[in-house]
Parts: structure tokens; C-alpha cells; sequence
């Protein structure tokens, strides 16, 4: 049983996982704008995932007998100064996701939630992953600079990421 406050906390994650995919969605459509169509892709493919980690959160919700409120999402950015620019905010906004994520494990920990400690487990190790895919394609486009040929050369690699949906119940 999760106890009001880890609902709200829950629901709240809710509502910044939708925001993140809002957040990449805005990304795909600017750079989709600026010709860089695998940058496009990358970024649609990271809107898929939050999405999904979304619905994970609202699942969980759901099967702990509790109701999911859905809140207002903020507006994104749209504009972003390079595409350098891009990967550095999806960094910070993934270093802003961890910590969410590590809070809540603090709190199911506090709570002796051991539930919600071990489902939060599967988000513990998948933002290491966002923090280093990140990271990696922030190295990449530092090494490129303004060479546009590099820059087409990261760019035709983002367009082969696709979505894989995770096997969600019972995968851990």
C-alpha cells in the first residue's frame, strides 16, 4: 500500500516524465526544422521512452490500487542555439531526472516501501544509461566543432536509433 505521499510523489513523476517527452518532442521538431533529420530521429525515439516510462510510473499507480492525477505540462523550449546545445540540455535534464529519481528512492526507503524501492530500481540504472548516451554524443559533437561534415556524419548515426519497447511486466 503506498502511503498518500508517495502517490503524490509518484504522480508527480508522472507529470515530469511526460514533460521530458514533451521536452524531446519540441527537440525532434527543431531539429527537423534545421535539416538535421537523425538528430530528428534520436529525439522522437527519446520522446517514445519517456513516454513509456510515463505509463510505467501510471501502472504502477494503478496497480497499487491508487489513482493517478494527471497534472498540466509545462511548455518546452523550441529554440536551441546548436546542436551541441541540444545534447548539453538533454544532459541537464537528465541529471534533473536522476535526482528525481533518487529522491524517490530516498522516500520509499524512509517508508520501508519495499515495493516502490524495488520497482524505482529499473530507473535507477536506466538513467545511468540517458546520462551516458548524453554524454557520449556530447563528445562527439565537441570533436566535430563546426565541421559540417562531421556534424552529417553524427547526424546520419542518430538517424539509425530506433525504439525498442522494454518488456515491461515481469522483465526484471
Amino acid at each position: 500500500m503506498l502511503s498518500k505521499k508517495m502517490v503524490k510523489a509518484l504522480n508527480e513523476q508522472i507529470n515530469k516524465e511526460i514533460y521530458s517527452a514533451y521536452l524531446y518532442m519540441s527537440m525532434s521538431s527543431y531539429s527537423d526544422s534545421i535539416g538535421l533529420k537523425g538528430f530528428a530521429n534520436w529525439f522522437m525515439v527519446q520522446y517514445q521512452e519517456e513516454m513509456e516510462h510515463a505509463m510505467r510510473f501510471y501502472n504502477y499507480v494503478q496497480e497499487q490500487g491508487e489513482q493517478v492525477t494527471l497534472m498540466a505540462i509545462d511548455q518546452p523550449e523550441t529554440k536551441f542555439a546548436s546542436p551541441l546545445a541540444l545534447f548539453e540540455k538533454t544532459l541537464e535534464h537528465e541529471k534533473y531526472v536522476t535526482k528525481r529519481i533518487n529522491t524517490l528512492v530516498d522516500q520509499a526507503m524512509k517508508e520501508n516501501d519495499h515495493a516502490t524501492r524495488i520497482f524505482l530500481q529499473w530507473f535507477v540504472t536506466e538513467q545511468v544509461e540517458e546520462e551516458a548516451n548524453a554524454s557520449d554524443i556530447i563528445g562527439k559533437l565537441k570533436l566535430v566543432g563546426k565541421d559540417s561534415s562531421g556534424l552529417l556524419m553524427v547526424d546520419q548515426e542518430l538517424a539509425a536509433r530506433t525504439f525498442t519497447p522494454s518488456l515491461g511486466k515481469g522483465e526484471e
